[in-house]
């Protein structure tokens, strides 16, 4: 796939007020001690190696010392805000070890290295600049995944736990090769799950750096699942393949994979299968997620240009006529779940209604 598909800049769409509105009633929007722009004002940096030696696009930077103490203990509040109950009874026991901020992307996000000096145990948490679109797809990813995702939000600053998992560049690099034709098989389906559930949502630029792989041992053997760890391409591009993952050229050795390891009725199978759980999340979704949506359809996190195409590709690869009356990106994943759940309940007589 050409790069040059992902625009080079997508801007940041404010939080309007139904959208804050909604994160409040779901506990999303709790006042923190702390703002993005305040983490910009460091005084240092060094360029942060991977064990390799090689460059990650991340730096360390440093504060003034009269400021370090006050971050230091600001943002263990608010990983305590994040995590805990918000009380001060765990703070003695944090370390602030190391903050990075990332100089590629969209997002430029600082992700903040937190320590607990009782058993050593740390995790991460990321600070970034709030935007519409990205929020869309943290709450898509919580109601419509396999996966539960924790953020935060508070003005303009976006606080979003650490997602688990080995980058799937990564894993391509040091342990495709090592794994299993079994295992193979596993993630095979995984990915073809994986690239249905970001084509459905309209998730887009899921790269091999921008998902983790997730090995889970069951009992003599290993089950694989794969989550998406950035959501700044939510619903923003005009291009349908940028929505999915299989079309990225460094994701080329998973959609070989794919090929080597699955025939075409599996990977029809697998892709329904994906379908039917989306669904089944919808409904049971509810008003949260009508809610949800209503707050997309009055809102614009995209381009007009890009709304345009997208409906015409969208068209052309589902002969469905009512994207030509959506006017946005809301209205147009509205008509993708409407689709999605139709197709559900009129395939399964079963369901009692």
């Amino acid at each position: 796939m050409d790069e040059r598909l992902i625009s080079k800049k997508k801007p940041t769409f404010p939080i309007n007020k139904e959208l804050y509105d909604y994160l409040s009633t779901y506990n999303r929007s709790i006042k923190i001690p702390i703002f993005y722009d305040d983490l910009l004002r460091f005084s240092g940096s060094v360029t942060v190696y991977d064990k390799h030696d090689k460059d990650t696009l991340w730096i360390r930077v440093y504060y003034p010392e009269f400021e370090q103490k006050e971050i230091d203990l600001s943002l263990k509040r608010m990983y305590n805000i994040l995590h805990g109950d918000g009380s001060e009874r765990i703070i003695d026991n944090l370390i602030i070890d190391e903050i990075d901020y990332c100089t590629f992307g969209n997002s430029k996000p600082f992700r903040v290295k937190v320590r607990n000096i009782l058993n050593d145990n740390y995790t991460y948490i990321y600070v970034k600049k709030a935007d519409a679109s990205r929020v869309y797809g943290l709450e898509f990813e919580h109601l419509l995944s396999p996966n539960h995702i924790n953020f935060l939000i508070y003005k303009d600053t976006l606080i979003e736990e650490h997602v688990l998992g080995i980058p799937g560049d990564m894993f391509m690099d040091e342990s495709l090769n090592d794994i299993s034709k079994v295992e193979k098989q596993r993630l095979s389906k995984e990915f073809v799950k994986f690239n249905e559930r970001c084509t459905l949502r309209l998730l887009g630029d899921m790269r091999a750096y921008n998902y983790v792989i997730v090995p889970t041992y069951d009992f003599d053997q290993v089950q694989y699942r794969i989550r998406a760890m950035d959501f700044d391409q939510q619903s923003f591009e005009g291009k349908l393949k940028v929505y999915r993952p299989q079309f990225f050229k460094d994701n080329y050795l998973f959609v070989k994979m794919v090929d080597e390891n699955l025939d075409k009725a599996s990977i029809d199978q697998y892709k329904e299968e994906e379908r039917s759980a989306l669904a089944k999340r919808l409904i049971s979704a509810g008003n949260r997620i009508r809610r949800l949506m209503n707050c997309m359809r009055n809102d614009h996190i995209s381009l007009p240009e890009h709304v345009e195409n997208l409906k015409k590709e969208l068209i052309d690869y589902t002969h469905d006529k009512e994207f030509k009356k959506c006017n946005n990106m809301g209205e147009i994943i509205q008509v993708v779940f409407n689709f999605v759940v139709r197709n559900y309940e009129s395939a399964n007589t079963y369901i009692i209604r």
